[in-house]
Order: C-alpha cells, then sequence, then structure tokens
C-alpha cells in the first residue's frame, strides 16, 4: 500500500459521546467495507453506561475497514473503522502506485479543514489521523498486522502452516489468558476466521463437562458406565461485566460505602388512592392518558418534599458542603432489557398532575425502546422504585449516587385491615425510604415518610396540602 493511499485513509476513533465514560460497547454496525458515507451518516449503533448511541461518520468516502466486530468493548480515542476519503472504491488496485510518496502533503492538507463536529465530546483534532503503523515491515509482521485488523491473507499459505496464529483482536486475547482458554483450540465464528469473545466464552464453558472421560471407563469396564454423574448442560457460565450492569454495580458500590443509609418502613391503607385512580382514568383530562398508582405516589413525593424540601438535598465532599437543590428532578427506575437505568423528569414539581402522568408515559416508553439519553439519567434529586410490580412487598434500596432519598414501592394487596373499627379487606402496600444519614436526620426522614402515608391514605390532601 503506497504513502499516497494512506494518506487518503482516515481513522474514526470512538468518541466521548459527554458523560465522561472511558470506553464503549459496539453493538451494531451499520456499514460494511465497500460502502460508500456521507458525512453525518450513522455508521454504528453503541452502549456507553446506560445508553444506547448511534455515532455518525464526520467525512465522505468509502469504508476501508471495520477494526472490531460487534460485540467488542473499545476504548474511548481507540480507533473504530478506517474510510478511504479519497473515494476509491478498490483500494488494492493502488498498491502498485510507487511515486504517490511526494503527494502525501496535498492529500493530508485539505482534511482537516473538510471535518466538522458532528457529536458531543468529538471535534477537529489533527491527532485524528493517526493510526496503527502500517508503514514498511517485513512480510512477517505485516501478514499477523493484517491478521490482527480482521484481514487473513488470501493465500499465504507456507508460512502460516509453518507457525499457525489464530486469528484474534488484542482485547479477544486478554479475555481468553483471563479465562485460560487457549486460542489454537477455539472454533472461530468471526468473519475471516476471527475469534470472538463469544468464541472464547464457548470454549471455556463447556470444558467442566467434557464427554471423552466416560468413554475410556465404557471401554475398559461397560459395566460401570453409569457411575458417573452427567450433566446436560454447563454448571457454569461466565459473563462478563459490561455496560449498564458495570456501571450500575459501580455506583451502587461507591454509593452504599460512600453515604450512610438508612431505611425506614410504614404500611398503608391505599384503598382510597386505587379508587381515585379508577376515578381518574373516567376523567375527561386524562383521556389517552395513562393512569396508575404510581402516578400518584409520584405527586405525593412531591407534595411531601415541598412540605419538607430540606431532603431534597446532596452532600458535596470535596467543599464539605450541603446543597440544597429548589428544583426536583425526579428519577423513575426502569428494567430494561440492557439493565437497571434511572431517568429522570426535569422540574417534576412544577408539572400538573396530566404533565405528570405525560412524563411518565414517555420515561418509560423512552426506557423499555432503549432510547433513553445519557442526559435524561443526569441530575436527578430523589428517586422513585416500585418493586411492588415483581410481586415484592418492599425492600431497602440503595441510593442513586449524588441524591439523599429513594422511596420503595411494594405490592398493593388485598388484606385484612381495622378500619373504622372493623377488620375488612382493604388494599395494602408497604413503603420503604432511605436516605442519606449524613444530611437527612431520622427525624426528617420520617416527617418525609409519614406525609407520603398519609397522603396515599386520604388522597384529598393533594387539595388541602398544596
Amino acid at each position: 500500500m503506497t504513502t499516497m493511499t494512506e494518506a487518503s485513509v482516515r481513522e474514526f476513533k470512538m468518541p466521548d459521546v459527554g458523560e465522561g465514560l472511558t470506553e464503549a460497547e459496539i453493538l451494531k454496525w451499520y456499514v460494511q467495507p465497500g460502502d460508500a458515507v456521507t458525512d453525518g451518516q450513522v455508521v454504528c449503533e453503541v452502549e456507553t453506561a446506560k445508553a444506547a448511541v448511534e455515532l455518525p461518520i464526520p467525512y465522505d468516502g468509502v469504508v476501508r475497514e471495520l477494526h472490531f466486530p460487534e460485540g467488542t468493548t473499545v476504548d474511548v480515542g481507540t480507533a473504530i473503522i478506517a474510510v478511504d476519503v479519497a473515494g476509491g472504491a478498490a483500494p488494492v488496485a493502488e498498491e502498485p502506485a510507487a511515486p504517490a510518496v511526494p503527494e502525501q502533503p496535498r492529500a493530508e492538507e485539505p482534511q482537516p479543514q473538510a471535518r466538522q463536529p458532528v457529536l458531543v465530546g468529538y471535534g477537529v483534532a489533527a491527532s485524528s489521523t493517526k493510526r496503527r503503523p502500517r508503514k514498511a515491515v517485513p512480510p512477517a509482521a505485516a501478514a499477523v498486522q493484517a491478521e490482527l485488523n480482521g484481514h487473513a491473507p488470501a493465500a499465504p499459505a507456507a508460512q502460516a502452516a509453518e507457525k499457525p496464529r489464530p486469528l484474534a483482536k488484542p482485547p479477544v486475547r486478554k479475555l481468553a489468558k483471563d479465562l485460560g482458554v487457549d486460542l489454537a483450540t477455539v472454533v472461530p465464528t468471526g468473519p475471516d476466521g476471527i475469534i470472538t469473545r463469544d468464541d472464547v466464552h464457548a470454549a471455556a464453558a463447556p470444558q467442566p463437562a467434557p464427554a471423552p472421560v466416560a468413554e475410556p471407563r465404557a471401554a475398559a469396564a461397560p459395566q460401570a458406565a453409569p457411575a458417573p454423574v452427567s450433566f446436560d448442560g454447563v454448571r457454569e457460565t461466565r459473563i462478563p461485566v459490561k455496560g449498564v450492569r458495570k456501571v450500575t454495580a459501580q455506583a451502587m458500590v461507591g454509593s452504599a460505602f460512600t453515604a450512610p443509609h438508612v431505611t425506614e418502613f410504614v404500611t398503608v391503607d391505599v384503598t382510597r388512592t386505587m379508587k381515585l385512580v379508577e376515578e381518574l382514568k373516567q376523567d375527561k383530562e386524562f383521556a389517552g392518558r395513562r393512569v396508575n398508582p404510581l402516578l400518584l405516589i409520584a405527586k405525593a413525593l412531591l407534595l411531601a418534599i415541598r412540605r419538607h424540601p430540606d431532603i431534597n438535598a446532596s452532600w458535596d465532599e470535596a467543599a464539605q458542603e450541603i446543597v440544597l437543590k429548589h428544583y426536583v428532578n425526579l428519577g423513575i427506575a426502569a428494567a430494561t432489557p440492557r439493565g437497571l437505568i434511572v431517568p429522570n423528569i426535569k422540574d417534576a414539581h412544577a408539572r400538573t398532575l396530566p404533565e405528570l402522568a405525560d412524563s411518565l408515559a414517555d420515561l418509560v416508553s423512552t426506557a423499555k425502546e432503549g432510547k433513553t439519553t445519557p442526559a435524561a439519567m443526569q441530575g436527578g434529586t430523589v428517586t422513585i422504585t416500585n418493586v411492588g410490580v415483581f410481586g415484592v412487598d418492599t425492600g431497602t434500596p440503595i441510593l442513586n449516587p449524588g441524591e439523599s432519598a429513594i422511596l420503595a414501592v411494594g405490592a398493593i394487596k388485598l388484606q385484612p385491615w381495622v378500619h373504622k373499627g372493623k377488620i375488612k379487606p382493604r388494599q395494602v402496600t408497604t413503603l420503604a425510604l432511605s436516605f442519606d444519614h449524613r444530611l437527612v436526620d431520622g427525624e426528617l426522614g420520617s416527617k418525609v415518610l409519614a406525609d407520603v402515608a398519609a397522603i396515599l391514605e386520604q388522597p384529598k390532601r393533594l387539595m388541602t396540602w398544596s
């Protein structure tokens, strides 16, 4: 490959999408080598922390190479795709053009001017032209480099026969080393015979239950064959900790061992609240809107915060200050196929009940579709987690980092309850409020939880206490 051809190749690096993250997983490629791309065209989808983000390419050209397969976790700043900005659809045909070296400055000069930032956290940078060394190298080294790039030689059989080398990316080799898997024994399923992360996991998983051990026993002593215990499936499966699960784990560990948690519980009769839910469903103001108990629970918590604003705060360790928030960004814990996320409703305190219903519906639907943006998960002040949807009575929730309180709502069940001096079947639930004891004492936490319970027991307080 000539210098001129190399000068026309631009390497697009994994950008930081504005969250300060260090890595992202490539979920899906929308282009393949040989495809033409234009400035601003989405080329892949990546998962960073808790959001799936589509990445646009910042220049025109033809895709030369995809450096990583789908499912690979890549560090921010690492080149993920090579694009021939000269538009050459067949770069191999240019290899004989040796006099291309003097033309290199002309090929590189216009490139920085043509590049325009199209994504948060990514902009014009001269360092973007750096790439892995591809200059004059010995033939053997060039062959190895081609293999690592995902392009096995078409027919160099002599050298490969002497010392075969499994094709795998560096992250996959590290994974194999960590799991104790010999890459030479792995059956590749990736393009051009590349070993993927799934291949390594597949090779690691079946090892605890191999069949050959039973065969010699059967040959030596046929009657002893039934003796060994056999398993139809694998006994263990190792799942890499990455993406949403990795970030959630780090956040929960950091919160649990940073903020001293206190959790209080209260069991409350919510029969009147459930009746109000049914009445609102028939109200014209809520036509086409989703009305459920969570809507009134959220409104009850917002009113309790209004009555006791000191609970809506955060602890600034660096400045040794308590930061009182004069707004409420209400977080709603949502279970998604990618894991638990906590998007929040901005300025929830200022929303009417119908507006709050719309915001909750949008938040939940967006989360289920996997389209929650990083911005939607930042800046929360207080969170609600509805464990009752799983039939659970209650729990001891861990604070979302940077927040002072989280309310867990248990399942609403028909239970015997003393009502007006008589035991009657009533709809009952248990609430649990966890709070940061550095800035919320027992009295404040108890008052907030008691207010939420009182409102749900007598929802008319939504008006009398407003």
